[in-house]
């Protein structure tokens, strides 16, 4: 099993290492930490690097839409991404 601090202190600014830090916060598993940051930082990347905090249902609606026509993913792994977003 992994050795994971409970408590991070990330640098002001650190969006990702926030989120860490709020999944840690939370008690979830490395594995979630880890796929939840990976969903959030593809999804980021997907709208061209917008905040999170710009971003809303519809963006969430236009990237699982391309998930699921263009990349082909199972229900599953879209629910996966879903789940990190909203917990995000």
């Amino acid at each position: 099993m992994h050795s994971i601090p409970i408590l991070i202190k990330p640098k002001p600014g650190r969006f990702l290492d926030n989120l860490r830090s709020c999944i840690r916060l939370h008690g979830l598993a490395y594995s979630t930490e880890k796929t939840y940051v990976y969903w959030v930082r593809f999804f980021i990347r997907f709208h061209n690097k917008r905040y999170p905090e710009e971003m809303g249902e519809s963006e969430v609606s236009v990237f699982l839409s391309y998930m699921a026509l263009e990349r082909n993913v199972s229900p599953a792994t879209q629910r996966t991404a879903l789940n990190s977003l909203v917990f995000l």
